[in-house]
């Protein structure tokens, strides 16, 4: 059995084109892959970058709806090397930000090579090199940077009787506008930031949208004081402990929002940040919602017990005609369906070390993007890892030239 398995690697070897990588192979062209090849560029560093769609950043250009703006104010979000156009605004659009990324490609002379989906990734103990394999071709390689993101796939729940409903179901990832649902009942699954996002533009469309918050959830306002809520978390934390921070900013958040709870917003029994580090729940950063909530323009339902045909029962027991379900139900890492490795990695597809030690592994194997802390954590990992390349790529290329002179003396003496 051993010798067949052998022999179908053989074969498989020889019926995919081999390329030899003299460098890193990265996987995904979205942020977090531009990023690290834009380190590993100004490293003089050659590389390879491996894109399953047919554009950067497919997630971004596909995958969101049309009012989508960054949470973050630009300073936070700006990639390593490049800042965002002096005249974009401090929350740049959607397209915006897509641009951005177009230039940053551009600036660092980043080609990936589209279409070009990984079906399997493994570490060849004999040669010492990594083996990428895409239906086009296999990589061969000393290093291999997995840079798919935390939410390559989407979340779609098992739940009682969706099948038999008779009305629209799509996921928040292909939901674009509220335009096609105006007039009618929706009924959005989930209540983070997409499904909060979604529900306001449904409103904004004249739609009527109940929003199912199953569990509890941490709200705040996007600014605090007219300074971004994140800005204003991040400049605390320099003075003060964790605890204290979320004590402040929850304070921060009655004091403008008011008592969340009394409109079905139940709040976590920890703060935000500890809830986002423990949990990898981000709080929502409120942009308009709870005022729709407030008004009833936006209802607030509990947990779903099963679907009928034209119909939603919840666990109160009360019944709602639904005429379309968005998904807001979010995303996950698919790096456990290629990646053939399983010491660096978790079966939740996120590294098991924890922040910040989760950028790198054993035998050359590096992880960008999966900190839960956004376009900053990714900035950060790409950075580190192009630096711990560069030194083991330099290193490598001076020992090749001096064996390659060594050799020439050899030849000419004799």
């Amino acid at each position: 059995m051993e010798n067949l398995l052998r022999l179908a690697d053989h074969e498989d070897f020889f019926s995919r084109r081999c390329v030899w990588v003299n460098g890193p192979v990265i996987v995904g062209a979205g942020p977090s892959g531009l990023a690290t090849a834009a380190c590993l560029r100004e490293q003089g560093v050659p590389f390879v970058v491996l894109e399953r769609a047919e554009c950067i950043a497919s997630l971004w250009q596909k995958r969101t709806y049309d009012r989508l703006k960054l949470h973050l104010p630009k300073q936070f979000c700006q990639l390593p090397k490049f800042p965002f156009p002096e005249d974009f605004p401090e929350y740049p659009t959607k397209k915006q930000f897509i641009d951005y990324l177009e230039l940053y490609a551009k600036r660092f002379e980043i080609n990936p090579r589209f279409n070009e989906s990984v079906q399997s990734a493994r570490y060849d103990e004999t040669s010492g090199l990594w083996r990428v394999k895409t239906a086009e071709a296999e990589y061969i390689c000393h290093w291999l940077v997995v840079a798919t993101g935390e939410n390559a796939e989407c979340v779609t729940p098992d739940i009682q009787g969706l099948t038999e409903f008779s009305g629209e179901v799509i996921h928040a990832c292909d939901y674009k506008s509220g335009e096609k649902f105006k007039g009618k009942k929706v009924l959005v699954v989930g209540c983070g930031n997409s499904g909060m996002e979604v529900s306001l533009d449904l409103c904004n469309h004249n739609a009527s949208p109940s929003m199912v918050c199953r569990s509890s959830v941490h709200v705040l306002p996007r600014e605090i004081l007219g300074k971004s809520t994140f800005e204003l978390a991040v400049l605390l934390m320099k003075w003060l402990p964790l605890w204290l921070v979320d004590k402040l900013l929850l304070i921060f958040a009655w004091l403008v929002l008011g008592n969340i709870e009394k409109y079905g917003l139940k709040r976590p029994a920890t703060g935000p940040l500890e809830y986002k580090n423990t949990m990898g729940k981000t709080p929502v950063l409120d942009i308009g919602a709870l005022e729709k909530i407030r008004s009833g323009d936006i209802k607030v339902v509990p947990g779903i017990k099963r679907f009928s045909r034209g119909q939603v029962e919840l666990d109160n027991g009360e019944k709602l005609d639904v005429d379309s379900v968005v998904l807001a139900t979010g995303y996950r890492s698919n790096v456990p369906s290629w990646l053939q490795e399983g010491e660096f990695f978790s079966k939740n597809g996120f590294p098991k070390a924890p922040f910040p030690h989760g950028w790198k592994g054993n035998a050359g194997l590096y992880a960008v993007g999966f900190t839960r802390r956004g376009l900053s954590g990714a900035s950060s990992d790409a950075m580190r890892i192009a630096q711990d390349i560069g030194q083991a790529w330099k290193e490598e290329t001076r020992q090749k030239k001096q064996t390659t002179a060594c050799h020439r003396r050899c030849i000419s003496q004799f």
